[in-house]
């Protein structure tokens, strides 16, 4: 639902206090609603969130949108990107404020040469993505919609921020008239 990772921010906010050259690392902030990463363009930083939430979605061919996850504190964006030398998978915008490290693609490319720590990281990352994708779509194969949208909506009040339908139903890859119904099942 939301992936966070302490280990990972707790790594960068060291490399952040500990840097020689101020570019490296720098500290930015998106408002609600602004797009951090744009799904088929160059990123120019890596980018890991330090605090707030955000949707990792697609657009598909019929411009209809899928929410991949929600991400939250220490979950990085860009990596896979940078590793692979493509343009941006998903596109990734702020659910909430959202404060974020950008770190240079030249600084990152540099640890990810030098830095087991950096990368014992990032397989662990690469490791629980996998798990979260395929458990995810055993939940959908084996559970009706009510059942992650409760997790939903379960979610959405611990954090306490707001999802609109059209997130909901894109996360569920369902329509907004399914999400409806399924919220009138419910009873919400």
């Amino acid at each position: 639902m939301l992936r966070t990772n302490q280990l990972f921010l707790n790594y960068i906010e060291n490399l952040y206090v500990k840097q020689e050259r101020k570019e490296d690392i720098l500290v930015r902030s998106f408002s609600k609603g602004e797009r951090i990463f744009s799904q088929n363009e160059k990123p120019s930083k890596i980018m890991l969130i330090k605090e707030g939430i955000t949707k990792c979605f697609f657009v598909e061919e019929n411009e209809k949108e899928y929410i991949v996850e929600f991400l939250g504190k220490g979950e990085i964006t860009g990596e896979i990107e940078l590793i692979r030398n493509i343009p941006c998978l998903c596109s990734i915008e702020a659910v909430t404020d959202v404060i974020v490290y950008a770190i240079s693609i030249a600084y990152f490319r540099n640890l990810i040469k030098s830095d087991l720590a950096l990368n014992n990281l990032l397989l662990d990352v690469f490791a629980e993505r996998i798990v979260n994708t395929s458990k995810r779509a055993s939940y959908q194969q084996l559970y009706a919609a009510e059942h992650t949208l409760s997790q939903l909506l379960e979610l959405q009040a611990q954090q306490e921020i707001e999802i609109s339908k059209e997130d909901m139903a894109a996360y569920l890859g369902i329509t907004v008239r399914s999400l409806n119904r399924t919220l009138k099942n419910l009873g919400k």
